[in-house]
């Protein structure tokens, strides 16, 4: 039976999914050159999936058919389920939860083969759009407390199926690491009266040496102490925590720069692959003068091994005031 577990020494909640231990090989192995006929993502193969959450259709077309430009559906293999019922348990020092929350699986494209920075500025920002209504639509259900919204691309960034799809998972706590960024950016809040995310845009926006796009609303950079080689943020220049109070206009351009970073990435790094994260606010918590919403990408360039294990320190041999001035120079 899957359940949340905490680590009683460092307040680490871990997932333990029997369920997804169940995948058959071909969800679990990566294939480069799979069959399509067999790839459960594809026009065509609607009833190898869950039935859709909801979907952008073409005209006449009807739920889990054909026809669809992008669909959302359950994770056939969750880590957590909707429909369980929250009950928490305690065992001596252990404490865990049951496997309560949503997985989710935005399906971006019936095409196998586009990455994000193939899709027009229009596709990107359907997408967009539907991940900012998921948000909206969980947080209805006051048991959801934190959202993480990603996107792994290749084998080495951790994915199973080459077509291109963001996953969505939203859970019953705050993980560790959302409550490090959370409490560190309310405290420099109090210290300061400040947003420390303002306050990055508007030293890198002067500076312009880590500037990777600046035009519009949102700026593309490497940030001051990259983790690794070519990490890249997006950030909104408006102060915003949730990302799902964008706007039209803000998805609209927020489309373009994430479309002209990632395609800037792709020609930079041989064989690129990454991960893609949102950052937003937790669901049912006010961080609305402290936090601010943000994209991370991780190229996965490099491993990480037992120092940066053991010690949560990372070594980057980029500077990210190169990795920003090669990419500005790179012509999309």
């Amino acid at each position: 039976m899957s359940e949340i577990r905490k680590d009683p020494i460092v307040n680490r909640w871990v997932i333990i999914a029997t369920d997804r231990k169940n995948r058959p090989n071909d969800f679990s192995v990566y294939e480069e050159n799979e069959d399509l006929a067999h790839c459960p993502f594809c026009e065509g193969n609607e009833i190898m999936t869950t039935p859709e959450i909801t979907a952008i259709r073409r005209a006449s077309s009807t739920p889990n058919s054909e026809g669809w430009d992008l669909r959302v559906i359950p994770n056939k293999f969750p880590a957590l389920r909707v429909e369980n019922e929250l009950k928490q348990r305690k065992t001596g020092i252990y404490e865990s939860l049951s496997a309560t929350g949503a997985h989710e699986l935005i399906i971006e494209s019936p095409d196998h083969k586009k990455d994000l920075h193939q899709f027009s500025e229009e596709k990107i920002s359907s997408i967009l759009t539907t991940i900012k209504n998921r948000i909206l639509d969980l947080k209805n259900d006051i048991r959801l407390l934190h959202i993480m919204i990603f996107k792994n691309v290749g084998p080495k960034a951790g994915a199973t199926l080459k077509h291109p799809h963001f996953q969505l998972i939203a859970m019953p706590v705050i993980p560790k690491r959302a409550m490090e960024e959370l409490g560190c950016s309310r405290d420099y809040f109090k210290t300061n009266k400040k947003c420390v995310f303002c306050d990055i845009i508007k030293q890198e926006t002067e500076s312009g040496r880590r500037i990777i796009d600046s035009g519009g609303e949102f700026v593309s950079f490497c940030p001051y102490a990259s983790r690794f080689p070519f990490e890249t943020w997006i950030i909104p220049k408006n102060h915003s925590a949730d990302f799902s109070g964008i706007e039209d206009h803000e998805i609209k351009d927020l489309s373009r720069i994430l479309k002209n970073t990632i395609s800037k990435l792709h020609r930079a790094i041989p064989d690129f692959q990454y991960n893609l994260l949102i950052h937003t606010s937790p669901l049912q918590s006010d961080f609305s003068e402290s936090f601010h919403w943000h994209i991370e990408i991780f190229p996965r360039i490099v491993k990480t091994a037992g120092f940066e294990w053991g010690t949560g320190f990372f070594i980057n041999s980029t500077p990210p005031e190169e990795a920003a001035e090669f990419l500005r120079e790179i012509q999309n």
